[in-house]
């Protein structure tokens, strides 16, 4: 590969990440609706592509179950917290039969990465409303951080693939510069919250969890010989292929705050 081609899809990547910065960015500042409309829009888009993805029935099953999925996550903070669950679930059930059986096992992934993207989109919400900008900033920086580490890094230095049956193009070089990029932003995150030492440890496995993310996309991509889930982002492909990775984040924010409930309060 020649170094201009190795590079060539730079220039889209970076005005389609400057523009996803400006939009997000100024939602997750501003919190609230803005926000929650964002990450219900954003709901909806992914799982219109992953219906696209995996074979849809019927015609109008991706645009039907993309929005019943964004008015489900909409609706969500106007209910209680004990019916949250099985209302952001009602997406995944009801798109059991829409999905088509010509590929054996899709609607075990439909159920498995469907439940994925609503239950990291609703912990976007519930970082955002219950810990406020500074954690979600923390995630966001994680993500990003370890991203552009390892895309620069894979790029430049090449090496061993990780693992190359599923994602050909991840070295370890690059998922190693992601690691430590993630540790980097919890020295920072750190230094300015009342967190301890430990969330330079969560911060890398927040990173792993998310390049996790993009590798379980890239899985699902290859079983059904798609290169992106859509091409709604220049540069980028997807809404899946861009934000896969803070998927796996998320949800693994959501389960260990669950658990542990780690996040400090930060004033």
């Amino acid at each position: 590969m020649s170094v201009i081609s190795k590079w060539n899809d730079l220039g889209p990547r970076v005005m389609s990440a400057v523009v996803m910065l400006l939009v997000g960015g100024t939602a997750i500042w501003l919190g609230g609706l803005p926000f929650h409309l964002l990450v219900s829009v954003v709901t909806g888009l992914m799982v219109w592509e992953l219906v696209r993805i995996l074979g849809p029935k019927e015609q109008g099953a991706p645009m039907w179950l993309g929005l019943l999925a964004a008015v489900v996550m909409f609706a969500t903070v106007f209910l209680p917290p004990f019916a949250r669950l099985p209302v952001l679930l009602a997406p995944v059930l009801a798109g059991m039969s829409s999905i088509s059986t010509g590929t054996k096992g899709s609607r075990v992934i439909w159920c498995a990465y469907a439940a994925v993207i609503v239950l990291a989109c609703y912990s976007a919400l519930s970082l955002r409303g219950g810990h406020g900008l500074f954690w979600l900033a923390w995630l966001a920086a994680v993500v990003i951080m370890s991203d552009v580490a390892g895309y620069f890094a894979g790029r430049s230095l090449g090496g061993p693939k990780f693992w190359p049956k599923i994602s050909p193009k991840k070295t370890w070089s690059g998922t190693i510069a992601g690691w430590i990029g993630a540790a980097l932003v919890g020295v920072w995150f750190m230094l300015n919250s009342p967190a301890g030492p430990s969330l330079i440890a969560l911060s890398v496995l927040t990173a792993f969890a998310a390049q996790m993310g993009d590798i379980a996309e890239s899985a699902i991509k290859r079983r059904y010989g798609i290169k992106d889930s859509s091409n709604l982002i220049p540069g980028h492909g997807g809404f899946l292929d861009r934000f896969d990775g803070f998927l796996g984040a998320l949800l693994l924010v959501l389960i260990a705050g669950q658990v542990l409930g780690f996040l400090p309060e930060v004033r």
